[in-house]
């Protein structure tokens, strides 16, 4: 089968970064998927899985963790898909990735595709819905008010593929005051069409934006770049008590303590642990997507693609990863099919 893969870690530029090639199709295993993939979508975690891991000496390691296709055969023990069945998903990050024309997924991290979206649409969305729905109702547990907070949320990076999805669910499915960031008109128009209550600029200090708004302190703030530079403002704005999620790695560490006198929680979010650790509760995933698609179908929740580059093959992911590398994106960037 056809794949784009690389055998060392090398900046984007190079010109072996991304390489095509021919791999065995894949065997799934008991409770597996074999999916044929139609489409894939690339994210910050491609990047940087494919500077930090150097595949094993004289082999290739295929990145993809969003995917979208039609399912061709399943393990011995899976029962919730059947051959034939539309799906997408974000699969584990401990297994091969979904840059091949065949690929091998646990049912239990995998959803039935909304059917009111092309496969390109829908690859848009697994790994940054997953994200922003644990995050929002597994960890900081929105739907719970903190006292004496203003129950609203500030979301910074929001115009990325996570935010896009996670200004979504805040606004459509609770209550909150859904603030988010941008720096740019285009990604402030973006997070505005998608539903925030108030956009900053987070090229300036936001705690004195955000207490502008005059909504009061917010409950919850969820960090999805830059945590690092933005930490002491975060201290500054969050409501005693509150609860504060990233999703990023600082490129230096965090002095918590500043969140000490507000008795601030920290919740630190990964979609790749349940399926990492193999949680008992790892078909939550499972859950999740099958409630996503739900509300896609619904008409409450909209695809964030954004750019589709072509075929997946190495030229174009390798574009795809230099404009992720560069901190431009808005929403989510689409390769379909597979071509020359």
């Amino acid at each position: 089968m056809r794949a784009v893969a690389y055998r060392e870690s090398l900046p984007i530029e190079a010109g072996s970064s991304l390489i095509d090639l021919e791999l065995p199709r894949p065997e799934p295993g008991a409770r597996d998927l074999l999916v044929e993939i139609r489409a894939v979508s690339v994210n910050p975690v491609d990047t940087k899985v494919r500077v930090r891991m150097q595949p094993e000496p004289g082999g290739a390691k295929v990145l993809g963790y969003d995917a979208a296709g039609i399912v061709t055969a399943v393990g011995p023990e899976a029962s919730l898909f059947k051959p034939g069945d539309e799906v997408f998903y974000a699969g584990a990050i401990t297994r091969p990735g979904t840059n091949a024309e065949f690929h091998v997924v646990d049912e239990r991290l995998v959803g039935l595709k909304p059917r009111s979206l092309s496969f390109a649409e829908a690859a848009a969305l697994p790994l940054t819905s997953l994200t922003a729905f644990e995050t929002l109702f597994d960890r900081l547990d929105i739907l719970r008010p903190v006292t004496g907070a203003a129950n609203a949320i500030l979301i910074l990076g929001a115009g990325g593929g996570v935010g896009s999805v996670a200004v979504q669910l805040a606004r459509r499915l609770t209550d909150v005051t859904v603030i988010a960031t941008a720096s740019r008109p285009e990604t402030g128009s973006w997070v505005r069409e998608l539903g925030a209550h108030h956009v900053i600029d987070h090229s300036r200090p936001i705690a004195g934006q955000v207490e502008a708004l005059g909504l009061g302190a917010p409950a919850f703030v969820f960090s999805i770049t830059q945590t690092e530079e933005h930490f002491p403002e975060i201290a500054k704005l969050i409501a005693p008590q509150g609860r504060f999620a990233l999703i990023d790695d600082p490129k230096a560490p965090l002095d918590i303590g500043q969140l000490k006198s507000k008795s601030v929680s920290i919740h630190w979010e990964s979609m790749f642990t349940r399926s990492t650790f193999q949680t008992a509760d790892m078909q939550r995933q499972h859950e999740i997507l099958g409630e996503v698609a739900r509300l896609v179908d619904a008409g409450t929740l909209r695809t964030t693609l954004a750019d589709t580059l072509g075929p997946i093959n190495a030229a174009n992911l390798k574009r795809a990863h230099a404009f992720i590398e560069s901190g431009r994106a808005r929403g989510k960037i689409v390769l379909s099919g597979f071509g020359t």
